[in-house]
């Protein structure tokens, strides 16, 4: 019996930053939307001193995958090993290990390494795996090594915030609202038209124009991961001039008395373009302004329609 073909490849990069804060940014995988482009959202199913089980959102390939892997970490050696539990067609099985090797007490060098094999070691499915492997291997280690390097510089950038409303009605009715982004065009005035797809339950595609207070019309595209009735998060993917990044979660805490639905928002923002966005005379502090402004009021309007729809509902 001819044994299953096993591909095993590996990546690398050289970043300057010590080995153990390279190795305590990949520990922490609630980070991984705002440092990986790929990467979706991540949760921890089990969680234990040196074993972990997560489960990872993901685009691979133009389309959104979810899988759950389980993580050995090793913090003296610099080590974490990977391996998925069940994979997503059309990979039949995934492990790998991130390795941190310091090069100088400023330097060090990532090397991350994958194997795997495709269903049935179909050729087509294993080129499909070499390819989105390779692209997200070298998507990640560069966003990685920018990330790591301009971790201080960035600090200024990179700012989250919360808008909350309350509902006298059902977590599930105002899940409901956000849920049926598919509807929005018809509810909220504030969007122009919507392109909803949810293939995968709980794993959609939410693409849609919103009118600005100008009057201009700006084209958004973010995957949403929902977990009913209480969260739905989101990475945005096609990004402002003022964002370099975007991500977001909408939350539902029932209680006994109603609902407490919010929306938080964390964004980097992009300072190549204030100059050109806001005027020559504009600041990092203007540009938080701005974009915290805009955010917000499309959050605030969208919560207040969820409100009015959960409390007529009920």
């Amino acid at each position: 019996m001819a044994h299953p073909e096993l591909r095993e490849v590996e990546h690398g990069i050289t970043v300057e930053a010590p080995a153990a804060a390279v190795y305590r940014l990949i520990a922490e995988v609630e980070n991984w939307p705002r440092i990986f482009p790929p990467t979706l959202h991540v949760d921890h199913v089990e969680r234990g001193a040196d074993e972990e089980r997560i489960r990872i959102w993901a685009t691979a390939g133009g389309e959104a995958k979810s899988w759950t892997s389980r993580r050995t970490l090793d913090a003296e050696k610099l080590r974490i090993t990977f391996r998925q539990e069940v994979s997503a067609p059309p990979v039949a099985a995934m492990g790998g290990a991130w390795i941190i090797e310091p090069l100088s007490g400023t330097a060090s060098r990532i090397r991350l390494l994958h194997d795997y094999r495709a269903i049935d070691d179909d050729p087509k499915g294993l080129k499909w795996i070499d390819e989105a492997v390779d692209r997200n291997s070298r998507s990640e280690l560069a966003a990685l090594k920018t990330n790591i390097e301009l971790a201080h510089a960035t600090e200024e950038l990179t700012f989250s915030f919360e808008d909350s409303v309350r509902i006298e009605g059902s977590a599930k009715d105002a899940f409901d609202f956000i849920n049926e982004a598919g509807r929005w065009a018809e509810r909220l005035p504030h969007v122009a038209s919507v392109r909803f797809t949810e293939d995968t339950p709980g794993l959609q595609v939410l693409e849609m124009d919103t009118r600005a207070k100008d009057g201009s019309v700006h084209t958004t595209k973010s995957y949403r991961v929902a977990f009913p009735h209480q969260k739905i998060v989101y990475k945005q993917i096609t990004l402002p001039a003022l964002m370099t990044l975007h991500t977001g979660c909408w939350t539902f805490t029932e209680d006994e008395g109603g609902v407490t639905a919010s929306s938080q928002h964390t964004v980097v923002l992009n300072t190549a373009n204030i100059a050109r966005v806001l005027g020559s005379g504009a600041s990092v502090a203007d540009a938080r302004e701005y974009v915290r402004g805009a955010l917000s009021t499309n959050s605030r309007a969208t919560l207040g329609h969820a409100k009015h729809y959960a409390e007529s509902t009920r």
